[in-house]
């Protein structure tokens, strides 16, 4: 399991590989468990968390991308007019 940490410190590109990868082993256990192969079913409920954790990242990441972008609003007090 990653932790929230590790997964800060990888690029966006790097996220978005190992989505796709850990969603393919997800996969794979789903086929394994309908064919009753499964030997870890705690694994499946492991590989979602940690896709939900990665999917969070990218979009903290994407609201912090917006936040910069927005200029700076400075209020003005009608005291000092």
């Amino acid at each position: 399991m990653m932790k929230a940490k590790e997964i800060r410190e990888m690029t966006e590109e790097e996220i978005n590989a190992k989505i796709a990868s850990l969603k393919e082993e997800l996969f794979n256990l789903k086929f394994q468990a309908a064919l009753g192969n499964l030997e870890k079913p705690a694994r499946m409920n492991e590989i979602k968390r940690t896709i939900a954790r990665m999917k969070t990242i990218l979009t903290e990441g994407s609201f912090k991308k917006i936040e910069e972008k927005k200029p700076s609003k400075k209020k003005t007090s009608k005291a000092s007019e």
